[in-house]
Formats: structure tokens, C-alpha cells, sequence
């Protein structure tokens, strides 16, 4: 590396300003801009993350460390690794709850939580690509559920045990598609609700089309609280 001399490059006021914290010595002056993190700019180092906590979250609610190498065409010691190792600085431990949901919003990754509660509570097969990708997330919110549309269940004769105390439920998960709310995989939850005439109830608002986002925002997206 080349040395250049202060005096030539510096303006004298900042070179003097120098030369009161390292008057004589040698410095290294590093580029302006930081230097990424590997994978950083290909994010894939983002999709590794991913993959890791799901890995984790996935061994914490029963899988085996054999069915998840098979899943995710691993080794059995790279599982282990993954799952044991102490550095966790990424790791977001998944529930279905509404405190989980709140978390992950938190972080930035609500849609990891989706795919978590699809994948792990609902036990469906959903595309990481098509959750994170296709739809937006917006919440948790407190919706009032006079909002949803009624359509395909019955009050009165729900069998879902719901109670005041909401910490073992998850967030109702509700479309919102031209102009109106629907609830399609929660009825049971909804209307449990709805029989204790709850009001409002933390939500995640899944919203697909450019037209619906622009819709709702225009309409609600500055008069939801959000859950904290």
C-alpha cells in the first residue's frame, strides 16, 4: 500500500485535528462505505438465516433431527449443528399465539410467522416463495369484527374454546380482497368470538393485489392500532 502524506491530501484545519490524537503514527483510513457482510448482497445469507430458524422451530414443535435432514437434503451432523450450536442471534422462537405473531411483526419477518403457523399449526403445504413473495402482511392490528363478512359460519354453534384470556390463541388471519374482509381457515375461532361478543381482536391483514393494498391503506391503514 502506498503511504501519502497528510499535509498534501488533508485541509490544514482537519489535518491539525489529526495530528492532536495521532501526531507521527501510521493510520489506516478506512473506505467510506462499510463492508458487507458475506452473502449480504446476494441475500443469501438472509435466505440461510431463514432457513435455520424454520429448522429450529420446526425441531421445537416435534420434527426429528432425521425427518429434517430429509426435508432439507442436510446431513444429520449439519442439522445438529444448526440446532445446537449457542449462537441463536437470529433466532425467533415460533408459537402460535398472538404474543408470537406480535414478536415477529416486530422484527420485521411477520411473514416468516405465517409460514411458520401454515407449515407447523395448520400442517399445510405452502411455497416459502408464494408467502413471502405474493402476498403482504399487515398487523397485528386490532380489527373490529363487525368488519368481517358473515358468510359460511354460525354463531351460535361454535366449538371453539375461547376465553378473556386471548394468550394461547393465535391472531385471526383475514383477507382483504376488493373492498371487504374475509375470514377463510378461522370460522371456528371467528365465531367463538363473535358468541362472547368480543369487539376487536388482534388480526393479520393478508392482502394480494395492488389494488386491494392501495384500497386498504387508503381506507384503513392509518386507523388500526397496532398490537404491542
Amino acid at each position: 500500500m502506498k503511504y501519502e502524506n497528510g499535509s498534501d491530501i488533508l485541509p490544514e484545519a482537519l489535518l491539525r485535528e489529526v495530528q492532536k490524537y495521532a501526531s507521527g503514527k501510521l493510520l489506516y483510513i478506512p473506505a467510506g462505505e462499510e463492508k458487507r457482510a458475506w452473502g449480504a448482497a446476494s441475500g443469501y445469507r438472509e435466505q440461510l438465516q431463514r432457513r435455520n430458524r424454520m429448522i429450529r422451530n420446526k425441531y421445537a414443535h416435534g420434527r426429528t433431527v432425521s425427518e429434517l435432514a430429509d426435508e432439507y437434503f442436510l446431513s444429520l451432523d449439519s442439522i445438529k449443528k444448526i440446532l445446537y450450536t449457542k449462537k441463536h442471534d437470529d433466532y425467533a422462537a415460533y408459537t402460535p399465539t398472538i404474543e408470537s405473531a406480535v414478536k415477529y411483526a416486530n422484527g420485521g419477518i411477520l411473514e416468516e410467522w405465517m409460514y411458520c403457523y401454515w407449515q407447523i399449526s395448520m400442517n399445510t403445504t405452502v411455497d416459502i416463495e408464494n408467502v413471502m413473495t405474493d402476498r403482504i402482511y399487515f398487523g397485528v392490528v386490532k380489527l373490529p369484527l363487525r368488519l368481517i363478512q358473515r358468510d359460511g359460519f354460525v354463531i351460535g354453534h361454535s366449538q371453539a374454546s375461547v376465553t378473556e384470556d386471548y394468550s394461547a390463541l393465535p391472531p385471526l388471519i383475514i383477507e382483504y380482497t376488493q373492498g371487504k374482509f374475509y375470514c377463510a381457515e378461522q370460522k371456528e375461532l371467528l365465531a367463538g368470538l363473535m358468541q362472547r361478543k368480543v369487539n376487536s381482536y388482534p388480526t393479520i391483514i393478508v392482502l394480494r393485489e395492488a389494488n386491494d393494498y392501495k384500497r386498504f391503506m387508503s381506507y384503513f391503514g392509518t386507523v388500526l392500532f397496532f398490537v404491542k
